[in-house]
This record gives C-alpha cells, sequence and structure tokens, in this order.
C-alpha cells in the first residue's frame, strides 16, 4: 500500500527530513556555543588551571601529574 505512488514525497518525506535535521543538531553541533553541552574538563585541565592561577606550588604539582 504505497498510496498511489506518492508514499515517499508527502509527510513521509517530510518526517524523515526532520529526523535528520534534528539528529544532525544534537550530534554535530560544536561544543563551545553558549546555551549547548560544555565539554567537561579532564581531571588533568584542572590540575594545569590550579598551577597557572599559583594555588598549588610547582612541586604538588609534579606530584599530582604523576599520579594522573
Amino acid at each position: 500500500m504505497f498510496y498511489n505512488g506518492y508514499h515517499f514525497w508527502g509527510m513521509h518525506f517530510i518526517w524523515w527530513l526532520i529526523w535528520l535535521i534534528l539528529l544532525f543538531w544534537v550530534f554535530a553541533t560544536p561544543y563551545d556555543i553558549p546555551g549547548q553541552r560544555k565539554k567537561m574538563d579532564t581531571p588533568l585541565d584542572i590540575l594545569q588551571k590550579r598551577f597557572a592561577s599559583g594555588q598549588i606550588k610547582t612541586e604538588e604539582y609534579q606530584e599530582k601529574k604523576k599520579i594522573l
């Protein structure tokens, strides 16, 4: 039952197009767009930020970096 050959060019085609656009939007959007998904910092990134801001000393940074 293909509705006289028009099944794929009616609403069925539009719904597939909507699903494809939605999936592309969910999985292909960059992480740095405001209001979108955020990339989580790794423990090493957090350690480097703490070292750069002066919260920890060089010895502590080296020690924790070895552990990670």
